[in-house]
């Protein structure tokens, strides 16, 4: 069956081969213990002759090169200096921050959104540990802090504001 889907040509024959190889480990067991075990015995010895088949072509490929970082890309999360003041900075962001800012768009959506309030606050509710989540993710991983300081800090000011417009009504 292996060499049925690798080979472009005479693939037939090798198919109708791999059908009779696994039809024989059905009815061989089945035909040498009767009933209910000898089922189970087929059902062993189908994934049993596929690992004794991979195991059999068994090839050691060689390692892939690492690939050369492009310049202009953000250094990974590990590359980064670390700092004292990045680190508190960072996970203030990720914390306190995120969350207010998460908050900001649960309070925004019960707010704006239409249908009746008990839906509304119940969603806003769902929305902001998943918000915050995202927010703290997004903020470890970015090599950038004052970008997502920016971000965060802007998406709590507008999310409030609009919810101040508004009003609960």
């Amino acid at each position: 069956m292996r060499r049925a889907w690798r080979e472009r040509t005479d693939k037939a024959r090798w198919r109708a081969s791999g059908w009779a190889v696994i039809a024989a480990t059905l009815i061989w067991p089945a035909w040498l213990v009767d009933g209910a075990r000898g089922l189970f015995f087929a059902a062993t010895l189908i994934p049993l002759s596929a690992l004794v088949l991979i195991a059999s072509g068994y090839t050691l490929r060689p390692a892939r090169t690492a690939r050369k970082a492009r310049d202009g890309l953000a250094p990974e999360p590990a590359e980064r200096t670390p700092g004292l003041w990045r680190t508190i900075l960072r996970w203030s962001l990720a914390g306190p921050v995120g969350m207010i800012a998460a908050m900001a768009v649960g309070i925004s959506y019960a707010v704006w959104a239409p249908g009746e309030a008990q839906t509304r606050l119940l969603i806003g509710g769902l929305i902001v540990p998943v918000a915050w989540g995202g927010a703290m993710a997004w903020t470890l991983a970015d090599s950038r802090i004052l970008r997502a300081t920016a971000v965060l800090i802007g998406t709590a000011l507008v999310g409030f504001g609009a919810a101040m417009l508004r009003g609960f009504a």
